[in-house]
């Protein structure tokens, strides 16, 4: 359904203009304010023009913090290993990679760290030979609750000096559960002739492919089996172009964030209820949109980095996240910003429990099972089962919408009384709904459910019926932009 050049135009005039009125509210709120946070925080020194850096978004600083030092130069390693293989071993390529990753676990998180990974392995692959999935996912599961046990933290703890390499363990185990769940999964349900390649050496390699290891992204067995075996045989002549392409796309994307924590301390604002409390509608929309905004740049550099690492080596990595700002579903976000996540709990959750094709009392059975996992694995806190249920409500809600709208008595209606741009224009305006929606459950992720209560409160209470106008108009404006960026991709 394509609408008027110039009525795109303005949409898309309007969509930036938005972003920069509510970003450089957030800026001069930050600049007004930053004196208050000196005494408090110790604000990041500067890389921008004497401005102050906001370093209170933990994973930013921690992964930040470990590029700086060994990480970087494993992932370098891992990509001379590779080529040096390839061209002098040929066949003995994925076994290089899978003694080059144990190494690097080991230099990174000790002995004790390599060997709590293998028990992990070696208990979900024993439990994988009696081929009962319930059995699987039950193993996994209470794998990944050892974690969360006092005794077993206690006992992580003591191995290493500082906090830093607690966390980057608990990371690394927890990204490895769904590793280890896929393999498992896929050696319960192939049949017995297909097993020759479901062996412990394929779940090594799979296990400990480095530039995936640490934080992810998470690419399921089968997708990464048949990569290996299909690799292009041209990965060992390395296109320069391309590499100095993805090295300058990498150093943007790294530039963006710490521009944006340089410009606006909205995590710093979002640790104070008292500050929140003084912003303005305006401000308060920028820094929604900063947060969100700054964690999908944050992913396409944590997730662009292994994803560079990964066609090095001759393999399709899975897409990079999509911008947010033209998202506009629920369906739509969990389709498109983390696709491994979102491949996993589709093969190994959603469909096996019946899925879309079973009746609605099943859906809602099958979503809600999925993000309840999601919630769990995210670390089960409170307001994590808050974002968890949100989140099954919109997807179920967008998904009985649409059934609404398929019907024949629906779609004849829509048919004859509504030309195919009005049919875009309404589209756009309920995808405004459920984008504030959206959004406003990010921000419960991002921030707990405090913030997400002090939105709803002050747009959707007290500001009730002007503020939630002006909101659905600026996302109205997004939704259009997000559904032509679709019209296009087809």
């Amino acid at each position: 359904m394509l609408l008027p050049p110039w009525e795109m135009g303005l949409y898309l005039v309007l969509s930036v203009s938005f972003h920069l009125y509510s970003f450089y509210g957030v800026y001069l709120f930050s600049r007004e304010h930053e004196t208050e946070w000196y005494s408090d925080i110790a604000l990041g020194d500067s890389l921008f023009w004497g401005l102050k850096k906001d370093p209170s978004d933990f994973e930013w600083s921690f992964w930040a913090g470990w590029a700086r030092g060994p990480l970087l130069g494993l992932f370098f390693g891992h990509a001379i290993v590779s080529k040096v293989s390839l061209h002098f071993l040929g066949a003995l390529h994925p076994w290089c990679l899978m003694v080059y990753g144990m190494v690097a676990c080991w230099i990174l998180l000790g002995i004790q760290g390599l060997g709590f990974i293998l028990l992990h392995i070696a208990i979900s692959y024993t439990v994988a030979q009696l081929r009962i999935p319930m059995l699987s996912w039950g193993s996994s599961l209470l794998l990944l609750s050892t974690l969360q046990i006092d005794a077993v933290q206690k006992q992580i703890r003591s191995w290493y000096k500082t906090e830093n390499e607690y966390y980057l363990l608990c990371f690394t185990v927890a990204v490895r559960c769904l590793y280890y769940t896929s393999f498992s999964l896929e050696y319960c349900w192939h049949h017995p002739c297909q097993k020759r390649d479901h062996t412990l050496l394929w779940m090594l390699l799979y296990m400990f492919y480095y530039p995936m290891f640490h934080n992810g992204p998470i690419m399921n067995f089968d997708y990464f089996y048949k990569e290996m075996q299909q690799k292009e045989t041209s990965a060992s002549k390395t296109d320069l172009t391309a590499c100095i392409l993805g090295v300058a796309r990498l150093l943007w994307w790294w530039w963006l964030a710490e521009l944006m924590i340089h410009l606006m301390h909205m995590h710093i604002i979002y640790n104070s209820d008292a500050l929140l409390s003084k912003a303005s509608n305006w401000t308060l929309g920028g820094l929604a949109l900063a947060q969100v905004l700054f964690f999908y740049v944050k992913y396409l550099v944590l997730y662009g980095i292994p994803a560079f690492v990964v066609r090095f080596d001759g393999l399709h990595s899975l897409p990079l996240p999509r911008c947010v700002s033209t998202m506009y579903s629920f369906t739509g976000m969990w389709r498109s910003f983390d696709v491994g996540l979102y491949q996993f709990l589709m093969r190994y959750i959603y469909i096996p429990m019946g899925g879309s094709k079973s009746g609605p009392g099943e859906k809602l059975l099958s979503t809600g099972i999925t993000f309840a996992f999601v919630a769990y694995w995210h670390g089960a806190h409170q307001h994590l089962l808050y974002w968890a249920a949100l989140n099954w409500m919109g997807i179920n809600f967008e998904y009985n919408i649409k059934r609404l709208l398929y019907m024949p008595v629906i779609q004849n209606l829509v048919f004859h009384t509504l030309t195919p741009k009005m049919q875009r224009r309404i589209h756009a305006t309920l995808a405004a709904v459920a984008t504030s929606m959206l959004i406003l459950t990010n921000l419960v992720f991002l921030g707990g459910e405090n913030i997400g209560q002090i939105y709803w409160d002050r747009f959707f209470v007290r500001g009730w019926p002007w503020a939630p106008l002006i909101l659905w108009g600026c996302l109205y404006c997004y939704a259009q932009i997000g559904i032509e960026w679709d019209r296009m991709s087809w």
